[in-house]
């Protein structure tokens, strides 16, 4: 598999463990000219966010450590367009979600960090 194939499988792995879990998926892959959004969906009440990070192992660390202060922010500009776009109200309740895949072991980390503006 190619780095684009692995890609669109772990994002696949991702949607589905999300929807077993309680998401209901509303867009994948959003782009805008800010960047991108992996997931987005809706959870609880909150319209989510979501980030997938995948490593085959723990060797250059761990899949959520890729979720930096420039890709938090990126990914918080891209909200914020999503979300103007689409009509939802600056208050609108909404988190930042990563969804790390190591060795295909999937956990969610609800709320991995704040907006940055």
């Amino acid at each position: 598999m190619n780095k684009r194939q692995i890609g669109f499988y772990n994002e696949h792995e991702a949607e589905m463990h999300l929807e077993k879990n309680g998401y209901r998926i509303i867009e994948k892959n959003f782009y805008c000219k800010s960047g991108e959004i992996d997931i987005i969906a809706e959870n609880d009440g909150y319209l989510c966010f979501i980030e997938v990070k995948f490593r085959e192992n723990s060797e250059k660390g761990f899949p959520e450590e890729a979720v930096d202060y420039r890709k938090a922010k990126r990914i918080t500009r891209s909200a914020l367009f999503y979300m103007a776009k689409h009509g939802f109200p600056e208050d609108y309740p909404c988190r930042f979600d990563v969804v790390s895949i190591l060795g295909g072991k999937i956990s969610v980390i609800k709320n991995a960090f704040e907006a940055v503006i």
